[in-house]
């Protein structure tokens, strides 16, 4: 049997390509060949080319078949066309942004995303709503139309915010070098209540792998992928600091101004809730996390602290979000706000269940007169 793996080198993609080595595929990687990655084994081999054009794919897909193709990289819509006649199962990776109310929380009424989000939700209708997920939801039109054409038996997943070991735009380092600085004070919009959707990369590429196994129970469907247990912003700053002996006080301000923490969600969406409704391949192939949450977030920071990501521009490709003079300047306005809202005298009223609790037993109304 032969597997080809487009993409391979991000953080779920050691373990795709060793799991289908393990169920006994003859594995082949097609990537730009930018980097590599010490995990993937060195008998595999790579194709080192462009996934985003047919004129880079066709010539060495060319004369070529594979058992199993997954794609976790690339233009999809793109890749699904030039994949025609070299598969006959073909399983790709994308993500959230084709939902509607993602990028626009507005477009919605009550707004935001649906809570949970499952794979049957509204989805982006124009490039106006947003562009990235309109391109998201033609490339799986484009899969899922292929698939109803015949050519192949398709299968999508998409993915939240994955973490993990070899992760290229991973935010955990954004919190981590907090903690190292000794900064207790972290900003959070809206007090770090928001829940986005996170996946740790063995236990997404566990997802993938399962309909590797099942694709009859798996043909021509969309999976929403996650960690079981989902958790908070907030929650999962602590546990950051936590598993680096560190103590954050989150200090909540509204999502328009917490402008030092933008880079907590993804692609710049606001604190609107981004939870995905994973029970569909929980109930059709059995999902379960193979790694806890937060095993996985330990050695997540395990792995960016041994390399350190902020001195290598491999593991954190953007600008740095730190800019703690804007912060400290926000930290002031919020120490200062609390401060005066602690000087307010307030004196809670005293909370009862609402149903009489009779103490004795006839007693027409019990001792607070229900």
């Amino acid at each position: 049997m032969k597997a080809l793996v487009i993409g391979g080198t991000g953080p779920t993609g050691p373990y795709l390509v060793n799991g289908l080595i393990a169920r006994g595929y003859d594995v082949t990687m097609l990537h730009r060949g930018t980097h590599e990655l010490d995990e993937n084994p060195p008998e595999v081999e790579h194709i080192h080319v462009d996934p985003h054009f047919r004129e880079t794919l066709d010539p060495v897909l060319r004369g070529r078949k594979f058992d199993v193709v997954i794609a976790t990289y690339g233009r999809i819509r793109i890749i699904a066309e030039a994949l025609i006649g070299v598969t006959e199962r073909l399983i790709t990776i994308g993500g959230p942004p084709s939902y509607r109310g993602m990028f626009n929380p507005e477009a919605n009424f009550p707004e935001g995303m649906p809570i949970p989000t499952p794979e049957n939700a509204q989805r982006i209708e124009s490039a106006e709503d947003a562009s990235f997920g309109w391109l998201i939801r033609q490339s799986e039109e484009t899969v899922l139309g292929f698939h109803a054409a015949g050519h192949y038996n398709a299968t999508i997943f998409i993915y939240p915010m994955v973490y993990g070991p070899n992760q290229i735009g991973g935010i955990e380092w954004v919190a981590m070098r907090r903690a190292q600085d000794k900064r207790r004070q972290i900003i959070l919009p809206d007090g770090g209540l928001t829940i986005v959707s996170r996946g740790f990369a063995e236990n997404m590429a566990h997802a993938v792998l399962l309909a590797v196994d099942n694709p009859k129970a798996s043909a021509g469907k969309i999976y929403n992928c996650a960690d079981e247990q989902a958790v908070t912003l907030g929650q999962w700053v602590q546990i950051i600091g936590r598993s680096m002996d560190w103590e954050f006080e989150i200090c909540g301000i509204p999502d328009q101004f917490a402008h030092t923490a933008r880079d907590y969600f993804p692609l710049g969406t606001t604190a609107h809730h981004q939870l995905l409704d994973i029970f569909q391949i929980r109930h059709d192939l059995g999902y379960r996390d193979l790694v806890p949450m937060q095993e996985g977030i330990r050695r997540t920071v395990e792995w960016l602290l041994k390399h350190k990501p902020d001195n290598d521009g491999r593991f954190l490709n953007r600008a740095d979000p730190l800019n703690y003079a804007l912060e400290d300047r926000l930290l002031e306005i919020y120490n200062q706000g609390k401060s005066r809202l602690a000087d307010i005298a307030f004196t809670p009223k005293a909370v009862h269940h609402p149903y009489p609790h009779p103490k004795i037993a006839g007693q027409a109304r019990d001792h607070r007169q229900r």
